[in-house]
Parts: C-alpha cells; sequence; structure tokens
C-alpha cells in the first residue's frame, strides 16, 4: 500500500472537482447496488497517466460536458484496496485496470475505460471521448 502523505494530493485532485471517495467495499456496494441514474467511478492511481490524461481527462469531461452523471465516485487503486477489489467486481468481464473509468447507469456498467485505452491520450482525448459518453448514457 502506498503512504497517505503521497496520495493525499491525488485524492484531492479528484475530491476538489466534486468526486466522492469510497473507501469501502461495503460503500460501494451501497452504491452501486441501489442507484437510480448515472455514475461514473474512477479508480485512482498513482502512475503518470492518472496524473497525466486519466484525472485531468475526467475534470475536463465534467466541466465541459453538457449532460453528467448524477455521480461522480472514485476508488484508490494501491490504498483502499478493498473497496477497489469490490469495484473491479462490478467491471467484469474487463480485467483489473488502474487507472480505469467506469460508467454505470442504474447498478450496470454501461462503459468502461480501461488503462491501454488511456496511456498514450492526452486528458483533451480522454475528455472528448467521455463528452460523448455523457451525451449518449446520462
Amino acid at each position: 500500500m502506498y503512504p497517505e502523505e503521497l496520495v493525499a494530493p491525488m485524492r484531492a485532485d479528484l475530491t476538489t472537482a466534486g468526486f466522492k471517495e469510497l473507501k469501502t467495499g461495503n460503500e460501494v456496494v451501497n452504491h452501486l447496488e441501489d442507484h437510480q441514474g448515472t455514475s461514473l467511478v474512477v479508480i485512482n492511481s498513482v502512475c503518470g497517466c492518472a496524473a497525466g490524461s486519466a484525472r485531468p481527462g475526467v475534470k475536463l469531461a465534467v466541466e465541459n460536458s453538457t449532460k453528467k452523471p448524477n455521480e461522480l465516485l472514485t476508488v484508490f487503486a494501491g490504498v483502499d484496496q478493498e473497496a477497489v477489489a469490490k469495484a473491479r467486481e462490478y467491471t467484469a468481464p474487463y480485467p483489473p485496470s488502474s487507472p480505469s473509468i467506469a460508467l454505470f447507469k442504474d447498478g450496470e456498467l454501461i462503459h468502461f475505460v480501461e488503462r491501454h485505452h488511456i496511456e498514450g491520450r492526452s486528458a483533451e482525448m480522454i475528455a472528448d471521448h467521455l463528452s460523448q459518453i455523457f451525451d449518449e448514457y446520462c
């Protein structure tokens, strides 16, 4: 596990943009099992593609899209292990991937952006892709 002092600024990068952290498996289950509407779940990470593309891209998409998910949520890989493991159960059949971005509607996974779709892409490319997904599903 990564020390909290290392990940605190990376957590804050999303929470200051309005994302709610889910830190336990029960929080993930409680939200996704009974939630109506759309939920964007970012599986955050300490890696460079999270810092350079995923987090900035997600924030741009949320800021600039006319349609947005009802809930903005995040779990942190390598830190909140129980929450991440539970979130990954909901993103099956996709293999574990961090960073990654999942859109749920009424608790069902409807779109998933794996790490290999984030690596090598700019924040603007991620934002454009997510904005299209928001327009379609939110």
